[in-house]
């Protein structure tokens, strides 16, 4: 059963849909990433799977719950890492990762805790410093560790290594790929390729709204990808076309 599933899915905001007809399903363990130029609706999608926009049309379901039918427990089965994580600054890696567990309703003891941390790559002195002094990557590793603490069935994660140096990023990427391998869904949006080729095991792009390609990440380079990105949210131009790219049946 797919822990993610979008059915038919229309979003309207002054009559314009902001996300169209989207159909969409992520499996256990699975790494989707989501692509598209800034309003291609990606954020939107993300807000109907947390319950914060209800969507026109359509189902939304989350580890088997109707998001608009049953939002408290399909929230339970979700972690959500935005673009910046939002952490109390004064507080400590393992005073912050211990609060927000205690609000998801896990008490963790101090080892735990920073397992909890090392497994989100946050190791040493690092996750008994105050947050003030992190880098973002350091800031987005925290929010993962709050992620797994919460043993949520999907991962949300909204543009998460946008503004990260490229060895934060990979950081990012490989503790992202440790909790998919626990059997997380994970749906990624993000505007970086590069990565999302990496990580994901497939690949939509939006544009207006719509899903307009997608593709298993293993099928197509680095360089196919793109060539596709272009066509797709700019199909008036002129692209090469990438050989031996096929559609996810």
């Amino acid at each position: 059963m797919p822990l993610i599933e979008l059915s038919q899915v229309t979003k309207r905001f002054a009559a314009r849909p902001a996300v169209d007809a989207l159909t969409l399903q992520v499996a256990p363990g699975e790494v989707y990433a989501l692509l598209g130029a800034n309003g291609a609706g990606k954020s939107t999608t993300i807000q109907m799977l947390l319950g914060f926009i209800t969507p026109d049309s359509g189902s939304v379901r989350v580890a088997g719950y109707d998001v608009v039918a049953e939002p408290v427990a399909a929230r339970r089965q979700v972690a959500y890492v935005p673009e910046t994580v939002q952490l109390y600054p004064e507080l400590t890696g393992v005073e912050n990762l211990d609060y927000f567990s205690r609000l998801a309703g896990h008490r963790l003891g101090r080892v735990a805790l920073a397992a909890t941390l090392q497994r989100a790559g946050l190791t040493g002195e690092s996750a008994d410093r105050r947050v003030v002094t992190y880098s973002k990557g350091m800031r987005q590793k925290v929010g993962l560790a709050i992620a797994f603490a919460k043993g949520a069935q999907v991962l949300l994660l909204d543009e998460p290594t946008s503004g990260l140096d490229p060895h934060a990023a990979q950081e990012f990427n490989l503790a992202t790929a440790a909790i998919a391998a626990t059997g997380v869904a994970v749906l990624m949006a993000t505007h970086d390729l590069m990565r999302a080729q990496q990580l994901a095991r497939r690949i939509g792009v939006l544009h207006e709204g719509r899903l307009r390609i997608e593709r298993n990440a293993r099928d197509v380079s680095l360089a196919e990808l793109e060539t596709l990105y272009l066509a797709a949210v700019n199909p008036t131009a002129s692209h090469a076309a990438p050989p031996a790219a096929r559609s996810v049946a």
